[in-house]
């Protein structure tokens, strides 16, 4: 059973709770929320075509086992400059402080590659011993020429070996991802 605990505005906020934490996050635009639905067979995250939409930390009760966190996007979004620098500040405020969180997935869109922004976060994370693991989402869409930048983990000591590769539109992908976060 799904259930959406909240969305909250700072770290402050959140629930104190037991359960064991796998966040997303990626640049705007990147098919977070529809990846997050797909991995839980529902749609429980709010997607849109305007980048920027995810505001909060949206936490998700998954069984009562685990928690699904839907972190606001980075990078491309329509927001003042101040509005977007205090999202970075609450994303490391999160990163650094939720002792619970277990993974991060940073989505990272398939046709783009890697930008600087997802390689600030990777070098933040790594600086700091926070696992995070990459998932190339939209591999479904065509693109011109291979845009995925080799990423090794002998670079980014925080990082998990595997790069995952999904869609969210052709479901690939995902079973690893449930595995990972121990859902079916």
């Amino acid at each position: 059973m799904i259930k959406f605990v909240g969305s909250f505005s700072s770290v402050e906020s959140l629930p104190k709770t037991q359960f064991p934490e796998y966040a997303f996050v990626g640049r705007s635009n990147v098919g977070k929320s529809s990846l997050i639905n797909a991995v839980v067979g529902a749609p429980i995250a709010r997607t849109s075509n305007t980048p920027g939409r995810t505001q909060e930390l949206n936490l998700f009760n998954i069984d009562d086992r685990v928690l699904l966190v839907d972190l606001p996007g980075y990078g491309y979004a329509r927001v003042s400059r101040e509005l977007a620098m205090s999202w970075v500040l609450r994303l490391e405020k999160y990163l650094k402080n939720r002792s619970q969180l277990k993974r991060l997935f940073i989505l990272i869109d398939s046709r783009v590659g890697p930008k600087d922004s997802d390689l600030e976060l990777m070098d933040f994370c790594d600086k700091n011993g926070i696992l995070y693991q990459i998932v190339y989402t939209k591999k479904d869409k065509k693109i011109r020429e291979e845009k995925q930048m080799v990423l090794s983990h002998e670079n980014h000591g925080a990082m998990v070996d595997e790069i995952l590769i999904t869609s969210a539109t052709k479901k690939t992908g995902l079973e690893i991802l449930r595995k990972i976060i121990g859902i079916k």
